[in-house]
């Protein structure tokens, strides 16, 4: 008797555990999973919604050089916004996208770590700028950086990690508290069996427990990759235990040569470097870094549809000689498993049944704190009513 007291006992710290953890992050964890159910499909739907910038209407049979399209877009865009970035697809129907960006890191909130953030799309063919977007309030910008920050920068990065931290931990209480004693409990806690009679609590009882224990597997897969953009602190152990407990090898740092002028065409041969090597790549971003010692990065990333596969190529922004390369088949395991993260994140890491997975539980996510608030204010108004009656009982028995 004493063995089953004290598992009730457990259940029920547990249970008050996973009460008062939710309560503290449950306004976040609902954000998270309203803004990650919307960013799952982000690529698809932009390209849906964007279509009239994304593509070109007209396909040539040959791009025109890089540095007359960044010159478009340049003036495009405005001189004060020196671009730094640019995502191209060669010889398709894909507009190429160059990126004016400058960020204050220490900044309080998104609206002031952002100074500016412009993208234009440049129809590779005919250098015609086709759109220069405010991507610093485009609308997937602002809800992936809701669902990084809060838009509150360092104090929101902080409260988005340790809400997740969290999260896991009440995925595996949940776990605890859903555990059936019997057979006859546990048919009630896999599938709905919802009658005609059935009162809307135990409706939401049901829809707190039955999906919560389905996505339970994915929610703690989603939390904990999470958890690698959250914490920088994070990584190092994972890497090492991706490495098979290798100690990691530090990259070597490599420099543009600052005694050499650069000029305006020097991207035209990296790119036909890259090109002329037949590299492996369906899309490929290039930097264009202001820094005078930084080097050109070149990032081919083998598959259009996630980003597990990537190759590197760096070259002095100056005289466009390759200081290093970093084929996908030379990095480390531990490389290769961080490349993995994001699109195991998103569910892209198997294609688009997985990014429906993600998006459904990224929904059930969201509506754990709803379901669980309205579990226990039902809890708090079933005491009450007790109180009541017993308080309406000893007036009777005085009377």
């Amino acid at each position: 008797m004493s063995h089953i007291n004290s598992k009730i006992s457990i259940k029920k710290i547990i249970g008050q555990i996973h009460l008062w953890l939710g309560l503290l992050s449950g306004l976040v964890v609902f954000i998270l999973g309203i803004t990650g159910s919307i960013y799952a499909f982000q690529s698809e739907l932009k390209e849906l919604f964007y279509a009239d910038r994304y593509f070109v209407k007209s396909k040539g049979i040959k791009p025109l050089p890089i540095s007359v399209l960044k010159e478009s877009a340049q003036k495009a865009i405005g001189n004060e916004y020196p671009i730094t970035f640019l995502h191209y697809i060669p010889e398709t129907s894909y507009a190429y996208r160059f990126r004016a960006s400058k960020t204050d890191a220490e900044a309080l909130t998104y609206k002031s770590k952002v100074l500016y953030n412009k993208m234009a799309f440049v129809d590779p063919y005919t250098a015609e700028v086709l759109f220069v977007e405010d991507t610093k309030w485009e609308f997937f910008n602002v809800v992936i950086q809701i669902h990084y920050d809060l838009l509150l920068n360092k104090v929101g990065h902080q409260i988005v990690g340790w809400s997740t931290v969290i999260f896991v931990v009440m995925l595996i209480s949940g776990l605890v508290l859903w555990w059936p004693k019997n057979k006859a409990a546990l048919k009630q806690r896999l599938y709905f069996r919802w009658k005609n009679t059935t009162k809307w609590k135990q409706k939401n009882y049901d829809l707190h427990n039955i999906p919560g224990f389905y996505s339970l597997t994915l929610a703690l897969i989603i939390s904990l990759t999470g958890l690698w953009f959250a914490f920088e602190w994070f990584r190092p152990p994972v890497k090492l235990i991706a490495n098979g407990g290798k100690p990691l090898i530090e990259e070597k740092k490599v420099f543009s040569d600052t005694t050499k002028a650069t000029s305006p065409d020097i991207v035209d041969s990296i790119e036909k470097n890259i090109r002329e090597r037949n590299i492996k790549g369906e899309f490929f971003y290039m930097t264009f870094p202001e820094a005078r010692k930084a080097p050109i990065v070149i990032t081919a990333m083998h598959n259009k549809d996630n980003f597990v596969k990537r190759s590197q190529y760096f070259f002095d922004k100056n005289t466009g000689e390759e200081l290093k390369s970093s084929p996908y088949e030379t990095r480390s395991n531990a490389d290769k498993f961080g490349f993995m993260i994001y699109d195991i994140h998103v569910g892209k890491i198997i294609g688009l049944p997985g990014q429906i997975l993600a998006f459904l539980t990224a929904l059930i996510a969201a509506s754990l704190p709803l379901t669980g608030v309205i579990i226990w204010i039902g809890k708090k108004g079933k005491k009450a009513d007790s109180k009541q009656e017993k308080k309406s009982k000893r007036t009777a028995v005085s009377v």
